[in-house]
């Protein structure tokens, strides 16, 4: 799990960030749907944030404002985000949209 001290080491090349609540019913939805888009692609990794009052710095630092929250980042660099529960077709839509153009502007 990711925390205030290790999360730039655990944000190292292309990352997907999950931010979630433990409480909540689309963040758990959402979890596994995004867990197999990013296992089928194979170029990123997904990393899982619980929002709670341990990661209080990084979810105001990250401008987390309501769970889920989808955040791409590429070598600690946050490129594109995405709140809200979103389907899995659109989800897939956007995560391959996102990550190319990404990919085509280094």
């Amino acid at each position: 799990m990711i925390n205030e001290k290790n999360y730039k080491d655990e944000l190292k090349g292309l990352c997907c960030v999950e931010v979630s609540g433990e409480s909540c019913a689309n963040c758990l939805t959402l979890m596994p749907i995004l867990k197999e888009l990013c296992d089928a692609r194979g170029d990123i990794r997904l990393v899982h944030v619980e929002a709670d009052y341990s990661t209080l710095p990084l979810m105001e630092a990250w401008e987390v404002e309501k769970v889920p929250t989808i955040l791409l980042f590429d070598d600690g660099e946050i490129f594109a985000r995405c709140a809200g529960y979103q389907p899995e077709e659109i989800l897939e839509l956007w995560l391959d949209a996102k990550i190319e153009e990404r990919k085509a502007s280094k």
